[in-house]
């Protein structure tokens, strides 16, 4: 985003994105423990930011890898060292500020009935295929097409085994948890998901959160 920080820590109505992320999984019932893996340096602003707003459930904040995959294996190494094996753990971008408490819920109603869920959206454009991004004759059929968001969940143990294959095989390519799991042959099951979900990575996406933010739903709308 070309800022002068990190853009989970830029200021939206005066307070900070992560915050906002953090605020909807301190609210849900149904989570128990929050751990955050965050940017070498930030780790203190993050506890600090957590204590000014009564984020109680931040449990544990480490610091990241190289990689999104690496940064979600050092939180679950921090998980497996203070939670059982079976327990539930939700994969969750900081910087999707408007995950909502449909969203958390119907997520882990998902996982609870087929041990896996990945929130995702059905895909409303055309969609096509091209090698240089300047032209196309290659179309995909958008009915089946879904676009993943997060929280992606699974059992802890899933994980954690997930993380060794990813390894041993190297496995360097899987951009998302659920993509790494289609790697290792797992089937991917689907919770529902929101175009309000977004993730927060150009100055665009700011102001759009800003917007929705600001935005009552409609009268009249179910």
């Amino acid at each position: 985003m070309h800022q002068d920080i990190p853009k989970q820590f830029l200021h939206v109505q005066n307070k900070p994105v992560l915050i906002y992320t953090l605020e909807a999984f301190q609210n849900h019932p149904s989570i128990d423990g929050i751990v955050v893996v965050g940017l070498e340096g930030w780790l203190d602003i993050i506890w600090a930011y957590a204590r000014q707003y009564n984020i109680t459930k931040l449990k544990y904040v480490v610091v990241g890898g190289e990689t999104g995959q690496e940064s979600i294996r050092n939180g679950i190494n921090m998980i497996k060292e203070h939670y059982a094996d079976s327990d539930i753990v939700l994969i969750h971008d900081g910087t999707r500020p408007l995950i909502s408490q449909d969203i958390i819920s119907d997520n882990l109603a998902v996982q609870k009935k087929y041990g896996n869920a990945v929130v995702a959206i059905p895909c409303v454009e055309a969609v096509f295929e091209s090698d240089d991004r300047i032209s196309s004759q290659v179309n995909v059929q958008r009915d089946k097409l879904l676009r993943t968001q997060t929280p992606q969940t699974y059992p802890l143990h899933k994980l954690l085994w997930a993380h060794e294959e990813r390894i041993q095989r190297n496995i360097q390519h899987a951009v998302a948890t659920c993509d790494l799991m289609c790697f290792l042959g797992e089937k991917v099951y689907f919770s529902k998901g929101s175009e309000k979900n977004i993730k927060i990575t150009t100055v665009e996406d700011i102001e759009i959160f800003r917007a929705l933010l600001n935005t009552d739903k409609e009268q009249g709308l179910k």
